[in-house]
């Protein structure tokens, strides 16, 4: 064989190797979500296993997430199929960016969550993929002393309000309970639950008339809350020791009451308010770019995530609940099965409302949060003018703002820009 035949001898050997490669390449699923190397494996051992295909799975920080995929949409093609991310990081992307999901048919059990997905636009940009938020939980003990005709899942801030005036007037004891102390993620419930629930906004309607509302409100509500609150960070404690029967918290800081013992314990959604159910919810969707190699194989991928059964082996790997109806099988711990319905009543209700974690804040996060944490400080426990508190307070929100131009998120209105401060 001559030195120019053995040359194309190996060149079509490469191509075809090429060929063989580009033809069986795994569908590469870049995400943000399940980074930890137990969550990691269980995705892919387990999750991932069932699906008729290979699976490069690569969870990233949110920083090189973001890097390697900008670089492939400007570049206009790149390996990345399948995006795995919260609300969040698909908000900061165009909607052009990714392509248009109608065609697989697939939902969430909320039409809040889908709105959200359709970010701005008349098609489903990403598909809804799995859940983690803040729900309430009681005593039984508590129920007794329920107003007469309330739903616990459809209650209003009003009638948790009299609730807990109830056991307060029969027991002579403050029995709410609000993670409050140093560790508390009490920020978070007055940006995703009663900011939407009274102003249906966060940053626009900060200084409100409605936020003026919202804040006596839940003055009210503290009048009825145990003192010790200021010092409770972890409500599943509290709950245990009995020194609240109701308490507000993150699923996450609620399970352990729920798993010792799953006979005391209620879970059930957050109260609503004239704007609505207020919730935050963590969620996250799947999404596919435009510079996708394989894009038939990232819907096919999609579909199969959405699956009840990929949705419960998602919530076993991660503690991530299914965004689909389906049931919850058995052998789950009682936490979950617990929360897991109480999450799908408040996602699910007419009235749901989202108020999503805060977006392109950058490093100021930590300020933006200290922003409602010091108007509670202020308001609640220093019993200052809620009207002069928030003036004072919106000039310090309007700063952040406008510093790192953040455009405004769910439930505010969308902005060009900087999300106003009104």
């Amino acid at each position: 064989m001559t030195q120019f035949s053995k040359f194309l001898s190996a060149s079509a050997g490469i191509v075809l190797t090429l060929a063989a490669t580009t033809a069986h390449a795994d569908v590469l699923f870049w995400s943000t979500q399940a980074r930890p190397v137990e969550e990691a494996k269980a995705m892919r051992d387990t999750v991932l296993n069932g699906f008729d295909g290979k699976v490069d799975y690569q969870p990233n920080e949110d920083g090189p997430w973001l890097t390697r995929l900008q670089a492939e949409l400007q570049a206009g093609s790149g390996a990345i199929d399948v995006l795995g991310a919260l609300d969040g990081n698909f908000a900061a992307m165009k909607a052009d960016d990714l392509v248009d999901l109608d065609d697989l048919g697939l939902s969430a059990k909320s039409e809040a969550y889908n709105a959200l997905a359709h970010m701005g636009t008349a098609n489903m940009q990403y598909i809804p993929w799995m859940q983690a938020t803040y729900i309430m939980a009681a005593n039984k003990k508590a129920l007794a002393y329920l107003p007469e005709g309330a739903d616990i899942n459809a209650l209003s801030y009003d009638q948790l309000i009299q609730w807990t005036a109830n056991i307060e007037n029969e027991t002579g004891e403050k029995k709410f309970g609000f993670p409050a102390g140093e560790k508390g993620l009490k920020h978070r419930f007055f940006q995703g639950y009663l900011y939407p629930s009274y102003t249906n906004g966060v940053v626009r309607t900060f200084g409100s008339d409605d936020a003026v509302v919202a804040w006596e409100k839940f003055v009210e509500l503290w009048s009825h809350t145990n003192p010790g609150s200021t010092n409770f960070s972890f409500m599943q404690e509290q709950l245990l020791s009995e020194d609240v029967w109701i308490a507000w918290d993150h699923t996450s800081r609620l399970a352990q009451a729920f798993n010792a013992r799953p006979d005391d314990f209620v879970a059930f959604p957050a109260p609503a308010g004239p704007k609505g159910r207020g919730f935050m919810p963590v969620l996250a969707g799947l999404a596919i770019p435009r510079t996708a190699a394989d894009v038939d194989g990232a819907k096919a991928l999609i579909k199969y995530m959405l699956k009840p059964e990929t949705q419960i082996a998602t919530l076993r790997a991660t503690n991530f609940f299914p965004v689909i109806d389906t049931e919850l099988p058995s052998d789950l711990p009682f936490a979950v099965q617990v929360e897991g319905k109480a999450v799908a009543t408040m996602t699910a209700s007419a009235d749901a409302n989202p108020g999503l974690l805060p977006t392109g804040l950058g490093d100021k996060g930590g300020d933006f949060n200290r922003v409602y944490n010091d108007a509670f400080e202020r308001i609640v426990l220093g019993g200052q003018d809620i009207k002069g508190v928030l003036e004072e307070q919106k000039q310090v929100l309007s700063q952040i703002i406008t510093e790192t131009g953040a455009p405004c998120w769910a439930p505010d209105e969308p902005s060009q820009g900087a999300c106003p401060v009104e």
